[in-house]
């Protein structure tokens, strides 16, 4: 299968600015870029599978820049309903290092910072080079710019297109990028980059988007919709993503397959032969969850996972260490403990009983463990020595209760 071939398969291509690109990608030696903006100091998986694609182009013989926006991130990407909040330059610059490290050390690209090509381009400068270039009916026909006129655009984000542009002008005139790799929101941005060059120097360059990955629902991966799983996995750690990745929908388990691995068809069909025929073992799941958590992370930290969620299912915490317990457990709640509290004071002051009476009623019924032992005393003091490395104490009420305990 040709590369054009297969990112279709893999569902990675929605539009292509020309036919000649087709047979461009399948002979390789292209430059391309695929652009980011450094709206927080991590990337999440929203962005993964971008990244991945533009692994697929290098590892066709093509050759890969990450740009990132260290200017365009000073002003927005125009979103579908309201403006961006602005967020400071320290604050892009330090967001900036955090991506550049992660894409030097997930893909070994090259990086480079618009920040530095625009910060000394003067304002009559970029109206006379650039803006003469740009027909504001042109720009008004973009769809995100459309949706947005009745409420309101400012200038600034009107801007933000001609900026997106200018990029792909430098990286072809420094470069000689000849492609742009984006998102499906990212067309009109492109089309307006690819006229650009074609205007001021009468050459033809490409671009071709992918479409944006969603849940069932329709809603992106990403930090503004509320649901982002950060590649810093001191942001989201690898028990956290193996949660995630192993309960998406069946719907969705064969087309993340696709896309955020580099499993071959036949292995990714049969997967979906074996996830049809024995749903209960999700084998498809597990398998995208290895696939991405190792590639992120390495084979320590998906095995990692794995035993927290093993030893979680069955009850057998005491098999987990301490850092292990605190990943597993990192979003139940929280409560400190002082030495010799009563276990009926303590039930109630941290809200896992509503009163003595139903604290009582858990301990008599056996409802209540402390680091899966049952506690049935209503008199116990609680100790140190009852917690894990004298630290910490598992607290399950019921099934499916838990609350972690932290001795000061």
């Amino acid at each position: 299968m040709k590369l054009y071939d297969e990112l279709v398969w893999r569902g990675l291509i929605k539009d292509i600015s020309s036919e000649d690109l087709i047979e461009k990608l399948n002979n390789g030696g292209l430059t391309f870029y695929i652009g980011t903006d450094p709206t927080a100091d991590s990337m999440h998986i929203g962005h993964l599978s971008s990244f991945l694609i533009s692994k697929r182009l290098k590892d066709a013989g093509h050759h890969p820049i990450l740009l990132i926006g260290g200017a365009t991130g000073l002003i927005g990407d125009p979103r579908p309903t309201t403006e961006r909040a602005m967020i400071s330059k320290e604050e892009v610059m330090h967001n900036f290092e955090g991506l550049k490290k992660q894409a030097e050390q997930f893909f070994g690209f090259e990086v480079v910072n618009n920040y530095d090509w625009s910060k000394d381009i003067n304002f009559i400068d970029f109206l006379r080079d650039y803006g003469k270039y740009f027909n504001v009916n042109y720009m008004l026909d973009k769809d995100i710019i459309r949706r947005r006129l009745e409420s309101g655009i400012t200038y600034t984000e009107f801007s933000y297109m001609i900026m997106q542009a200018l990029d792909f002008l430098h990286l072809y005139e420094s470069k000689g990028c000849t492609l742009q790799v984006a998102g499906s929101d990212q067309w009109g941005n492109m089309t307006a980059g690819i006229d650009l060059i074609r205007k001021k120097t009468g050459k033809e360059v490409y671009g071709f988007t992918m479409p944006l990955v969603t849940t069932k629902d329709g809603k992106k991966f990403g930090k503004s919709e509320g649901n982002a799983l950060w590649l810093d996995k001191n942001k989201t750690s690898s028990y956290q993503m193996y949660q995630y990745l192993i309960n998406v929908e069946d719907e969705m388990v064969i087309d993340y397959l696709k896309i955020f691995t580099f499993l071959s068809k036949e292995e990714i069909e049969n997967l979906e032969e074996k996830n049809k025929k024995e749903p209960h073992l999700r084998l498809a799941h597990k398998t995208l969850a290895k696939e991405i958590i190792t590639f992120l992370h390495g084979e320590e930290e998906y095995n990692k996972a794995v035993k927290i969620s093993e030893a979680l299912f069955s009850g057998n915490i005491n098999k987990l260490s301490l850092e292990e317990l605190q990943m597993g457990f990192q979003d139940v709640p929280h409560f400190d403990i002082i030495e010799n509290t009563k276990i009926l004071d303590l039930l109630v002051n941290n809200n896992i009983c509503s009163s003595k009476r139903e604290a009582r009623e858990f301990l008599n019924s056996g409802a209540l463990t402390i680091n899966e032992q049952k506690i049935t005393d209503e008199n116990l003091m609680v100790t140190k020595d009852m917690a894990i490395e004298d630290k910490v104490m598992v607290l399950r009420r019921g099934k499916k209760k838990y609350y972690i305990g932290n001795f000061k």
